[in-house]
């Protein structure tokens, strides 16, 4: 028997927490922000360039404490390259960023110390087993380090006699979790973390960053997956070709956000006044369709002949024909989460 199998469990932060749901609603937009001053993520209009290629355009972003706040975007949108400059491993061009406080140019090694991070193919020692690997990485981290470690290699039911090299991709993906969480930090950093995972480690993933959310915790979640983000983000970041094109809570997404379509008495008629700001518009004709947020509307949409609406139809956006609508283009081989948009109200006329 090893050090790691003599300490007895501990409850899990959702058993500890009771897996309270009453997390925070935030609401931002870019270059507006409805949450308060500071933050566990703080960048200001970074950029970075590599020869001819714009990773990073005036990128701003506050992230807040106890969220999972998702960056969304396709591969190559320039996540990853944001992940590496809050974690010190690459400087921006132009701008700033922060971590807890740290200015991430200059205390990088403080910021790697306070944070987990996890990234699609976590580097790991691969003549080690768990045991020992936890070992090494413990002498980084206090003496709660080895017991928590521990925990997290049962719960996720990691064979502890096997040697690293002789894993899984999952069983390598879980080890880099434990030894992410072991020290318990304010903030873990996710660059793609379930890619090429199997459903059920996928599903252990999003729960665990639920639990640390539940726990008080942050999560920066960095994923192409719309289903994941639906899943489990308090907030949103959509990112492609290196811009922030839209930064807003999942809850505000919801509750705010609309696709009007309609049919006009004419196809040379004006469109009316919309209720909120408009994401994208499609003009085929008599044939309108609008995405639309901040929508300001308490009640249903009273549109009719002295309009020029024919007929019209409301309906709640999926997450990922919000995307389309900001992004102008879907993200690649993957399938929305939502199966339908809720229906919300029709109107028909004569």
């Amino acid at each position: 028997m090893n050090e790691l199998d003599s300490i007895e469990r501990e409850p899990s932060p959702r058993e500890a927490s009771g897996m309270a749901s009453d997390r925070p609603a935030y609401d931002s937009h870019l270059g507006r922000t409805d949450v308060e001053p500071g933050g566990i993520i703080q960048v200001n209009r970074v950029s970075k360039r590599f020869r001819n290629t714009v990773a990073l355009e005036n990128v701003s972003l506050h992230v807040p404490a106890g969220t999972v706040f998702a960056l969304l975007g396709e591969n190559g949108a320039g996540k990853t390259t944001l992940i590496r400059i809050l974690t010190g491993f690459q400087k921006p061009d132009s701008g700033n960023a922060s971590i807890l406080g740290h200015d991430c140019g200059q205390h990088s090694e403080e910021i790697r110390r306070k944070i987990g991070y996890v990234s699609d193919s976590p580097a790991l020692y691969e003549w080690m087993t768990p045991p020992e690997i936890g070992w090494f990485v413990s002498a980084f981290y206090d003496e709660g380090f080895i017991p928590r470690y521990r925990d997290l290699i049962e719960e996720f039911q990691v064979p502890p006699a096997t040697k690293i090299k002789s894993m899984s991709k999952g069983q390598r993906a879980k080890v880099a979790l434990a030894l992410a969480t072991a020290h318990d930090p304010e903030l873990l950093i996710l660059d793609e973390p379930t890619s090429g995972l199997d459903p059920m480690v996928r599903r252990q993933f999003l729960e665990s960053m639920v639990d640390r959310a539940a726990a008080g915790r942050t999560v920066l979640l960095s994923s192409h997956h719309i289903n994941e983000v639906e899943r489990v983000a308090d907030m949103v970041a959509m990112i492609h070709g290196g811009q922030v094109k839209l930064v807003q809570s999942m809850n505000n997404l919801k509750l705010h956000t609309r696709i009007v379509t309609a049919t006009m008495e004419d196809a040379h008629v004006e469109s009316p006044e919309l209720p909120g700001r408009v994401l994208s518009e499609t003009n085929n004709g008599r044939q309108r369709r609008w995405v639309i947020t901040d929508w300001n509307y308490a009640g249903e949409l009273h549109w009719g002949p002295d309009d020029g609406v024919r007929q019209f139809h409301v309906s709640v956006p999926t997450l990922e024909e919000v995307f389309i609508a900001v992004c102008g283009q879907p993200i690649r081989d993957e399938p929305s989460f939502f199966d339908r948009r809720q229906e919300v109200n029709d109107g028909h006329f004569a």
